[in-house]
């Protein structure tokens, strides 16, 4: 016979699942019975000192423990300083806890101090980043968290399961378990029995596993010690035995196994969770696959499956999909019959699944990944106090937020700025500093401050979706100051300190954006000086769209533009004069990035205005030059075509001499490429330069025709099917001569026109013409 167990007068362990609902109800019930005087819950126990904010926790929520001295962005420390423990409304854990805080019992973390945890990780960490190759290697099969790789053990649900007669774990967990009903014997003596005899196959435990265990009945032995005489022990299921046959695990051998482990000074914090997050597909080691009916089943325990589906029915009655009561019905029938065809005791997600498929969406697919989509995770995020510690940078934040009526949610919201209006203005600055900050809480959709989408100055679009990490990137920017406007402050100039000219001139902008006026004079200065000593014409061409965009509009935010204009001016004149130079000798890749440079340069150079005349001038100067590659040239010319700076006439002989018997046809289908890039209406508009094009073609050896025919795909391929479709239709009244001239023109719909010509006669009348 073994060694006497513990006494389980004094000590009841309630081995669990981690994130079960099923786990929580049996944790609650036996909490309730045992009426404990010390709860101890597996988790780090730096959370002691804040479990007193449990009562003003909404689930889902994680303990954050992070370094208590923040690191600088990018190291080992900031990497691997910092880990999160979640807790849902149907974690046994935070069942134990919440029992604890109701009823005034004491609670406390028991496993291995994060402490300790964090320092193995960073470590490691540490010595990958700067150990020789030979150190590296040796800890690239080390998991994170770990000091040595992993004991290879025996899954334990595997083999309850298989001795069951399962053949899935989960299923077998959710059955015994998870699917128990409110009365039924406490599951929790058989759980550490059957986790023993699995335990006594695999061996003892090693490594950090055998460390954590050791700390947890050093815990265990001091409550004791103090006295309590019902102390309740919430852990992982595994770690049951270890703790409940306490006497079979010396002293002097526990305390070996903790002695010399290395130590950083942390501090821990409450933050907000999701579901997403606690999802197995998510990377979240102790996830479970469906958190939203797990939180279903703990937030509904009578007649769960019928709410469910009424709930599915809810939804999908809400995408204007015909489901009636008599679908529900039917389908919870269907769930009953395949719980008893499979033998198990309720049914379970899959059956449920099954159920929404076959019967509420009539077998159709995509209908069913909607309400799986939306249900089984059933994304939601936590929340936590206003006195939750926090770093002043989060405090601020969270006051801004308040301030400003910007809720953070787990799911993704569009949010369209009026940056007229002052409180609109305030959330774009908001969320243009976080995002200096590394905090991507909001991503710009469409702004014409990023050069895409409108031209309005005074629209912004946003997505915005919250997520927890960002609590950590908070963590991390402390260092560069206690407020979201000091800390984005600091960024840029250390930002800017080491920074390329295209990057400084992006960065103006963002200060523009972000209203960051003390960091403005910094960026500036060294964006002069950076101006004024680069010779690459490419950083040169890169730096001025968000240049010019500034200088045109910072008079929006209340900046002086006047030096801005002034660098602005100062790059567009280097940019002319080293233009033709830097085309020299460039293959095909490297001419179609300098296409895209040409047309966002010009861009920039008309929201100059009159300091656009000298770019201009360069375009003719580089557009009469024979030594241009054939799809800058082609570009060159199209651009001053749009500009009216080149006649039709003037066009035709130069796409004449382009497409003459003496260029080789792979330049001249580049040049052809380059000029149509955009938009190819022209040809439509244009019958004389398409009839060029069409003799040139028509002219082609068939070897030489077969040379270009890719390059021509090319071409014509990126015209949407209208662009190519009335391409074609002047391709045939070019060929079809009068007789296509004089077909009959498509009559004018008045009515369908009536909007258009009283907007045209405002605009006129406006403009006094």
């Amino acid at each position: 016979m073994g060694r006497p167990r513990l006494d389980t007068d004094k000590v009841s362990v309630l081995g669990v699942r981690h994130h079960g609902p099923g786990s929580a109800r049996a944790v609650a019930a036996a909490l309730d019975e045992i009426k404990p005087d010390i709860v101890l819950i597996e988790g780090p126990p730096e959370a002691d000192a804040i479990t007193s904010l449990v009562g003003g926790l909404e689930p889902p929520v994680a303990l954050l423990v992070h370094l208590a001295d923040t690191p600088r962005a990018g190291t080992a420390r900031s990497k691997e300083g910092w880990g999160f423990w979640p807790f849902a409304s149907f974690s046994p854990e935070w069942a134990a806890l919440v029992h604890a805080h109701g009823r005034g019992v004491p609670v406390r973390f028991c496993d291995l101090p994060a402490s300790h945890s964090l320092a193995e990780r960073i470590e490691r960490a540490e010595t990958a980043e700067h150990g020789s190759k030979e150190q590296v290697k040796e800890t690239e099969t080390v998991e994170p968290g770990a000091a040595e790789p992993p004991r290879v053990r025996t899954d334990p649900l595997g083999v309850l399961a298989e001795a069951a007669g399962y053949d899935d774990a989960e299923r077998w967990w959710d059955d015994v378990v998870e699917q128990r009903g409110d009365g039924e014997p406490s599951p929790f003596p058989a759980i550490a029995d059957a986790m023993a005899a699995v335990r006594a196959e695999s061996g003892p435990e090693t490594g950090r596993d055998a460390r954590r265990e050791a700390y947890m009945r050093k815990t265990l032995r001091a409550v004791l010690k103090e006295g309590y005489e019902r102390v309740a022990v919430v852990c992982g299921a595994w770690h049951a035995p270890a703790l409940r046959d306490l006497s079979d695990y010396p002293v002097s051998a526990d305390n070996a196994l903790l002695k010399g482990l290395p130590k950083v000074k942390t501090t821990a914090t409450w933050v907000p969770w999701t579901h997403g997050r606690l999802a197995t597909a998510s990377g979240y080691g102790a996830g479970v696959t469906s958190p939203g009916w797990y939180h279903h089943l703990f937030t509904a325990p009578d007649l769960p499956i019928h709410r469910w589906l009424t709930e599915a029915a809810r939804i999908l009655r809400e995408e204007g999909q015909p489901v009636s009561s008599s679908h529900v019905i039917e389908g919870v029938r269907l769930t009953e019959s395949l719980a008893v065809l499979r033998g198990r005791p309720l049914a379970g997600i899959d059956e449920v699944s099954e159920a929404v498929t076959a019967v509420l969406c009539e077998g159709e697919q995509t209908r069913a990944a909607l309400v799986h989509g939306r249900m089984v995770i059933g994304e939601r995020l936590g929340s936590v106090p206003p006195d939750t510690p926090m770093v002043p940078l989060q405090r601020d934040l969270m006051a801004a937020r308040k301030r400003l009526r910007l809720k953070p949610e787990a799911f993704d919201r569009d949010l369209d700025l009026d940056l007229r209006k002052d409180s609109q203005r305030e959330r774009s600055v908001l969320l243009h500093r976080l995002r200096m900050l590394g905090v991507e809480w909001g991503v710009p959709r469409s702004t014409s401050r990023t050069g895409s989408g409108s031209r309005g100055t005074f629209r912004e679009s946003w997505r915005l979706r919250w997520e927890p990490d960002m609590d950590v990137a908070l963590i991390e920017a402390a260092p560069w100051g206690t407020t979201v406007a000091s800390a984005a402050t600091a960024r840029v100039v250390e930002i800017a300190a080491a920074a390329e000219l295209p990057t400084l001139t992006a960065l103006t902008e963002q200060c523009l954006f972000a209203d960051l006026g003390e960091a403005l004079p910094a960026v500036l200065a060294l964006l002069t000086d950076r101006a004024a000593t680069d010779s690459d014409i490419t950083h040169l061409m890169a730096a001025l769209p968000p240049l010019a965009r500034s200088a045109r509009y910072g008079d929006v935010r209340g900046t002086d533009s006047a030096h801005l204009r002034a660098v602005a001016r100062q790059i567009l004149a280097r940019v002319c004069v080293g233009l033709a130079p830097a085309v020299r000798g460039l293959d095909d890749d490297a001419a179609a990035r300098f296409v895209q440079a040409i047309d966002q340069t010009h861009s920039a150079a008309a929201l100059l205005d009159e300091d656009a005349r000298g770019w201009t001038e360069a375009l003719e100067s580089l557009a009469e030059r024979d030594n241009v590659p054939g799809r800058i040239a082609g570009r060159v010319n199209r651009v001053l075509v749009d500009a009216g700076r080149i006649t039709p006439e003037e066009l035709r002989r130069r796409l004449g001499l382009a497409m003459s018997p003496g260029t080789e046809p792979t330049r001249a289908a580049a040049w052809l490429e380059g000029f149509l890039q955009g938009s190819g209406l022209i040809l439509v508009h244009d019958e004389r330069l398409l009839g060029l094009i069409d003799t040139w073609l028509l002219g082609l050896s068939e070897e030489r025709f077969t040379a270009v025919l890719p390059l021509l795909r090319r071409t014509f391929g990126a015209f949407g099917g209208p662009e190519r479709q009335e391409i074609g239709t002047a391709v045939t009244r070019v060929d079809g001569g009068q007789a296509a001239v004089t077909r009959p023109r498509r009559p004018i719909d008045h009515r369908r026109a009536a909007p258009a010509v009283a907007a045209v006669r405002a605009l006129l009348e406006r403009s006094g013409a």
